[in-house]
């Protein structure tokens, strides 16, 4: 059953304080955070800690991102209504549910094969609905390219040029870039096709980025 109660609702209401706190400042942000039920993406047995500030295990080695990071990635991204966005690492649909309700058009891509295809079929019974593609998203998606938007929610060693290429000018990437254990933020903004602007924030801990560009699969 997909409940979402009144506690549920009022349990959002004191983790989006708890963002707004910690720094969060986009309000449009905090209430697209406010309004999706976090619970639905988790077992059951992990449904009553779905509220707190902290990433939780999805299974296939994956985790749903820690509210804040989510929050965090998505303020760099300033996505507007009706901009296209690429998302690297479907993962549970969490992130991929707060860049719909903040209007976007997004394409999101999963290496994973179960998780691709449980959350294709998860997303759209709780009214979201995305272009969900399974495949290397280290390499983007260039069929649809460009994007005003691209978004990585996995750890990735290096940039990869070919998300910079499908990037289109004006748009914005926000990628994890470091080790297997943490990464920089990083915000790339295209200035033009052969110039980025390039910004470091904090350090954050993801899954590795799979594939070609990321942490080759063995």
């Amino acid at each position: 059953m997909l409940e979402d109660s009144y506690k549920h609702q009022g349990m959002r209401r004191t983790l989006v304080k708890k963002l707004r706190e910690k720094g969060i400042r986009d309000e449009r942000v905090l209430t697209a955070i406010g309004k999706i039920p976090r619970h639905l993406f988790l077992d059951s047995a992990f449904a009553e800690h779905a509220y707190k500030d902290k990433a939780m295990p999805i299974g296939e080695g994956q985790t749903i991102s820690q509210p804040y990071t989510v929050a965090f990635q998505t303020e760099l991204l300033s996505v507007q209504p009706g901009d296209k966005v690429l998302e690297v690492g479907t993962g549970s649909g969490y992130q991929c549910c707060v860049l719909l309700e903040l209007g976007a058009k997004v394409y999101t891509i999963e290496y994973n094969q179960n998780l691709y295809e449980q959350t294709a079929k998860f997303l759209p019974s709780i009214g979201y609905k995305a272009y969900f593609l399974q495949g290397d998203g280290s390499k983007g998606v260039p069929v649809f390219a460009p994007y005003d938007k691209i978004i990585v929610t996995a750890g990735a060693p290096t940039m990869p040029d070919a998300l910079i290429e499908q990037l289109d000018i004006k748009g914005k990437l926000v990628i994890p870039i470091g080790d297997s254990k943490t990464q920089k933020m990083v915000l790339v903004e295209k200035i033009s096709e052969k110039e980025v602007d390039w910004k470091e924030f904090a350090a954050f801990s993801f899954v590795p980025l799979l594939g070609e560009y990321g942490w080759k699969k063995k």
